[in-house]
């Protein structure tokens, strides 16, 4: 997939007796830490979905996509009551960590064991939202990259509302932040 261009700006530098334009051109991967401060950026979404979350994947993916972002859906393609979340939110997860500036979402009942099993893949930090605060929370001072939504906590409308806070939101990069993920991440090293 092309990368896009996040800004271009034309500056007009006169040097000595000629004029020159030069064209800056700055391009950006979907959801870099850069543009993720920027209204209408554009950003691949990894999103999966168990049978109890299925029915919310199906209302978030065109909306994300209405939103101009870029969808990879991991499952499940069908309605399946007797499938398992596992499989589908560690391929979710897996994608975010191989797709560098991407984010992701898994949906569950509770978003509970969505979390858990995508926290398993090693760079992954999923975070359950469960309030709009908590889904800008994980972005600003956990740099979440995956958020879990409980479909059955939630109505369509607040769990669409918990997405797109989480998405808007950028990692703060304040040191004391840093420094506490840093020592998850060396402990996980271990």
């Amino acid at each position: 997939m092309p990368r896009s261009i996040a800004a271009a700006s034309v500056i007009r530098s006169v040097i000595g007796a000629f004029s020159r334009t030069f064209v800056v051109v700055i391009i950006r991967p979907y959801g870099s830490p850069e543009t993720s401060r920027w209204h209408n950026w554009r950003m691949r979404i990894h999103i999966a979905a168990d049978h109890a979350g299925f029915e919310l994947k199906t209302a978030l993916v065109p909306h994300l996509e209405d939103s101009g972002h870029d969808v990879v859906d991991h499952g499940a393609d069908i309605f399946d009551p007797h499938d398992d979340y596992p499989t589908m939110c560690i391929a979710a997860a897996e994608a975010v960590v191989a797709d560098r500036g991407s984010l992701g979402v898994v949906i569950g009942g509770s978003g509970n064991g969505e979390q858990i099993a995508a926290n398993k893949v090693h760079g992954v930090r999923a975070a359950l939202a469960w309030s709009e605060v908590t889904a800008t929370l994980a972005r600003q001072h956990n740099d979440a990259n995956v958020v879990a939504i409980g479909a059955r906590q939630h109505s369509t409308e607040e769990a669409t509302a918990l997405v797109d806070a989480f998405l808007a939101e950028s990692f703060s990069g304040d040191p004391r932040h840093q420094r506490r993920i840093d020592e998850v991440a060396e402990y996980e090293s271990r």
